[in-house]
């Protein structure tokens, strides 16, 4: 049995340990415990078994397609223009997988994706959709994801004062069973209700109806995606031999990597599906970044020679052979040869990412196993949502944010410091690009950077940033990631707060200049997107982490422009 797609593991400098990885899996019988449902494969205390065994409902196929495809059908029979997916995390970066690969579908509805508070992005997604002709998911397995209930009450209010006689038939919902969300779409009275089994937590259900609903509604043969998985499935079911298993073999493989001090996961992409790595980050970090461990998912990097990597780097290239990849290749030979380890998987196709999805859930729980972790919890992940709570109440009570003194304050640009980095001589009187220097000093080999955005995301800004990214892994020679908030937090949050003390944290905030108020709440868009910054600060803070905290004001692309021409020398 095959998928078509082809995995291949060129260990380089870890053979040896991979090898007894492989033996270790094989003693440990990790596939057949893997499908018998076996929570002592990662942990044998109550708490963490009872977790365990309600989250291992993803190793099952969906059989509920052809009810997902019939909606589908319907919602385009009615003329809707476009699908709206509100949601955060796990509800959210698989349907921008599926737009960003797949692209609109004549007669199909187009598929988009709000996951940023920003205000900006909410009118920019607004300017492009007719309301009316607009069908809304608000997605969330728990029912009560701040950002999911808040875009909701927008749009509704939205189609609401056009004169719109029944807004809730432009709504559907997708969560779990008695959540908050049910009863408000019950009172709402939305279109329907797609209740999702409650045994899969979020990062694992994209072969669920949060995934795959969206994907039907844009045109997306998912009954033929859904045959590469149950092929991917068999394969990593009734193949006991690690090294011959496609799931535990690259489970196997990562873990020890992580325990070898190969922590670094770098995906090299091929074009067609570059935007996969938005899922897998948040799979690989949510998963496996706790107790101090785990594996730092690193996508969108551009792929470099040797001397610009440290040696903690596993790199996976996941590509279509219709793709050019000529370029790709010849690199990651030059880095097989440095003895680097790497991981090949050629994709058979668009479709075949169904199985890929499987793989790599597979591959997750299997190195989980192998590091000591439970990879189906989160739980740092409500330190941040704490704190962003506390910070709009005390918003509401006295209209402003409590903030220390800046550190320093260059033209519009204001930054601030987390405890760790207070040390710095003369922090309030050397330029900037000095004090920046002195923070990425604090680095060190076998650390990695995060560039952290609170504003809207677009293809200029993310250009600009992405040269700064590219010239500190150049410098410093770590690994470096860029990602937008708050879909960050519902993603790699987890693992800058509970993997290991490695990271260094640039969290760069825009205020927007339009307020946009949120229904039934005393504070708008802007100040929620202000706290939930505000909030990861104070997490990353109190974890002791090193953090920088830059306001650009209110004209964004103005105050990134001076930041960078400030602190890069290229730009």
């Amino acid at each position: 049995m095959s998928t078509g797609s082809v995995q291949k593991i060129q260990p380089g400098k870890l053979k040896d340990e991979i090898e007894s990885g492989y033996a270790a899996m094989d003693k440990k019988n990790a596939a057949q415990r893997l499908y018998d449902r076996d929570p002592l494969s990662w942990k044998s205390d109550a708490e963490n078994i009872k977790s365990i065994n309600s989250r291992l409902g993803w190793l099952d196929v969906p059989t509920n397609a052809k009810e997902l495809i019939e909606f589908a059908n319907q919602i385009k029979s009615e003329g809707y223009k476009h699908a709206v997916l509100l949601g955060m995390g796990g509800s959210s970066l698989c349907s921008e997988v599926a737009r960003e690969t797949f692209g609109p579908k004549a007669g199909y509805p187009e598929l988009l994706v709000l996951d940023n508070t920003a205000p900006d992005a909410i009118l920019d997604l607004q300017k492009k959709i007719d309301l009316k002709k607009t069908l809304f998911m608000a997605a969330s397995k728990s029912g009560g994801t701040m950002e999911t209930i808040s875009f909701f009450k927008y749009f509704y209010e939205q189609l609401k004062s056009t004169g719109f006689a029944d807004p809730g038939k432009n709504f559907i919902a997708i969560t779990d069973d008695a959540t908050p969300l049910v009863k408000m779409a019950d009172e709402y009275h939305f279109r329907k209700i797609f209740i999702n089994r409650g045994d899969i937590g979020g990062r694992y259900s994209v072969l669920s109806d949060f995934g795959l609903l969206p994907m039907a509604l844009m045109g997306i043969d998912i009954e033929a995606m859904l045959a590469s998985t149950r092929q991917m499935r068999e394969l990593c079911r009734l193949e006991n031999a690690a090294a011959n298993n496609p799931g535990v073999s690259l489970g196997a493989a990562l873990g020890t990597a992580q325990v070898n001090g190969y922590d670094k996961v770098t995906f090299v992409m091929s074009s067609s599906i570059q935007a996969f790595g938005y899922w897998v980050e948040q799979l690989i970090a949510e998963s496996t970044g706790k107790e101090g461990k785990g594996l730092i998912p690193v996508t969108g990097e551009d792929i470099g020679a040797p001397d610009v990597y440290g040696k903690d780097r596993v790199f996976v290239h996941m590509y279509l052979s219709t793709d050019n990849n000529k370029i790709e290749a010849e690199k990651l030979s030059t880095l097989e040869k440095a003895g680097y380890p790497i991981v090949y998987i050629e994709v058979a196709d668009k479709l075949a990412l169904g199985g890929e999805y499987y793989r790599w859930e597979v591959a997750t729980s299997i190195a989980g196993s192998i590091i000591g972790i439970n990879p189906f919890d989160e739980p740092n992940v409500a330190e941040g949502k704490k704190n962003t709570n506390d910070l709009l109440e005390e918003w509401t009570k006295d209209g402003q944010f409590k903030k220390a003194p800046p550190l320093l304050k260059e033209n519009e640009l204001l930054i601030y410091g987390s405890d760790k980095i207070k040390h710095i001589p003369d922090r309030g009187q050397i330029p900037l690009r000095d004090f920046i220097d002195a923070f990425t000093d604090m680095v060190k080999p076998g650390d990695y950077l995060s560039l952290l955005c609170y504003f809207e995301e677009k293809e200029e800004r993310t250009k600009s940033l992405q040269g700064w990214r590219m010239h500190l892994r150049d410098q410093l020679k770590v690994a470096t990631t860029l990602a937008y908030g708050p879909r960050y937090l519902h993603s790699t949050g987890q693992l800058h707060k509970g993997g290991p003390a490695t990271g260094a944290y640039i969290i760069l905030m825009g205020n927007d200049k339009e307020p946009l108020p949120i229904p039934d709440q005393k504070f708008g868009f802007n100040i929620l997107n202000e706290a939930q910054s505000l909030g990861d600060f104070r997490s990353l803070n109190d974890k002791g982490r090193k953090v920088l905290y830059i306001q650009l004001g209110k004209d964004i692309d103005k105050g990134l422009k001076d930041l960078l021409q400030l602190i890069t020398p290229t730009a």
